[in-house]
Order: structure tokens, then C-alpha cells, then sequence
């Protein structure tokens, strides 16, 4: 008896760790999270979530963090629509982190950075949104709500960092840690899915530390003891676009 129990569960635990990777609907992947706990205490206003990026650190050419994002996200999932030419999906295509350049006009140099939701603490996204859609956890999150999301992009408007995406056609393949669905607004959510289930970094910050840049910083910005705290203490940082006084959660050093 004792023997034929354990040929059960272990036939169980290969069923339920190959259904890790099956599709549970249309289109929807189960994904688990390997050695996390899921949250068990609301989101508070104890912590706030963000990023420091160290343009020096950041090399030319390289999208890591990009492709990072897109598979953590599911946005590696995205199929171009047939007929469509490359240059408007290129325009359609969600992207929740993308590449900029920048050039000093007097110096001629030349700065890389990622540009992605600067996680506002008075985002003007939540301003203009009719719905409440787009909203800010108390954890300074900034995110949108697909299902009160009624596709009207006036939060893309308002965004002065062009970080949103709208998607323009049906989604035949997504994560359940990312849902997404058309006729919505979505953008960077700093892995809200990590957040929320104990693990302690995002998809870009792993991506440039295992390429050997280590360019980008997560963590408590309200901790003092933080390494993001002690380094923003340490280096001068500056926002992007100082003058809206946005106090954003994103911010850059050497630029």
C-alpha cells in the first residue's frame, strides 16, 4: 500500500509541475513563481518602490532589460497582425521599456538610458483617467486596471514620458501573471507580480546584473537602509523632466 501511495504522488507532482507550462484557456499561460510566497498583508504606504539607473553603467547596444521585460510580461508573445507593415507595428507594438539616446548639443556626448512609467508621485495618468483606471498603489506603484480601462488613452496623453502602450488587437497569447486585453492601456508596473509575492527584484534589474552592467538599482525608496536609498544619498541623481515636480520613482545618475 505504502509503495503504491508514493508511485500516486509521484505521478502527481509531475502532472501538476508539467501543468506549470500548460495553457489553462485560449491563449492564457499558468506560470509559477518559483520560491515565492504569495502576500498575505495589504499593500501600505510603509515602502515606496523604485529605480535608480546609472547611464554610465548602461551600454550602447544593449537590450537586456528590454527583453527581460517583454518575456517576464508576455510581451514576447505579441504576433504582428498579417498585412500589417513592419513600420506600423513598430508604432502598435506594446513596449514597456524602451531604449532612448541622448546627445549633449555642446559636448557631442552620448547617454543611454532605459525609459519606462517613472512611477509618479502625482502621476497625471491618474489625473486625467475618467475612470480611475489608471490608479497609484500605496506601495507607489502606478498601474492601470484592464478591466475598468475603457481604451480612451487620455493617460497616454498625459504621460510626459511616452511609457504607455495601447493594445490595438485581440491578445491570443498571455501570462497570468501579466494579463492583458484589447482595447487597454498598459505600462511598466516595476513586476507588481514580484511584489505581491515576496521576491525581492524585477525582470531588468536581474537582466543587466547578469550581463555584467548592473546599470539599474530596485528597491525601498523609504528606507534609509536600503542600497537605493544609501546610493541616492551618496551620487547626484535627477529626474526626468524635473520641472513637472512629479517626484518620480525612477531616477538617473550621470546624465
Amino acid at each position: 500500500m505504502t509503495e503504491a501511495r508514493d508511485t500516486i504522488d509521484r505521478n502527481r507532482r509531475a502532472f501538476l509541475g508539467a501543468a506549470a507550462g500548460l495553457a489553462v484557456a485560449p491563449g492564457v499561460l499558468l506560470h509559477t513563481v518559483a520560491g515565492a510566497a504569495p502576500r498575505s498583508a495589504p499593500v501600505t504606504s510603509d515602502v515606496r518602490w523604485g529605480l535608480l539607473i546609472d547611464t554610465a553603467k548602461c551600454a550602447d547596444g544593449c537590450t537586456a532589460c528590454v527583453t527581460a521585460c517583454d518575456e517576464e510580461n508576455g510581451l514576447n508573445l505579441q504576433v504582428k497582425p498579417e498585412g500589417q507593415s513592419e513600420a506600423k507595428w513598430a508604432q502598435q507594438r506594446s513596449v514597456w521599456i524602451r531604449k532612448a539616446k541622448l546627445q549633449d548639443n555642446q559636448t557631442g556626448r552620448i547617454t543611454n538610458l532605459p525609459l519606462m512609467c517613472q512611477h509618479c508621485e502625482r502621476p497625471p495618468c491618474v489625473d486625467v483617467c475618467p475612470t480611475g483606471a489608471s490608479f497609484k498603489r500605496a506601495d507607489g506603484i502606478v498601474m492601470v486596471d484592464r478591466h475598468t480601462c475603457i481604451g480612451c488613452r487620455y493617460c497616454m496623453m498625459a504621460c510626459p514620458y511616452k511609457a504607455r502602450s495601447f493594445i490595438h488587437e485581440k491578445v491570443t497569447a498571455q501570462l497570468t501573471r501579466a494579463p492583458r486585453g484589447k482595447g487597454c492601456v498598459e505600462s511598466c508596473n516595476l513586476c507588481v507580480h514580484r511584489r505581491d509575492n515576496g521576491q525581492e527584484s524585477t525582470a531588468c534589474v536581474d537582466a543587466c546584473a547578469r550581463e555584467g552592467h548592473q546599470a539599474i538599482l530596485f528597491g525601498d525608496l523609504k528606507d534609509p537602509a536600503s542600497h537605493i536609498s544609501q546610493m541616492l544619498t551618496a551620487i547626484a541623481s535627477r529626474q526626468i523632466r524635473e520641472d513637472l515636480a512629479l517626484n518620480t520613482g525612477v531616477r538617473y545618475s550621470n546624465i
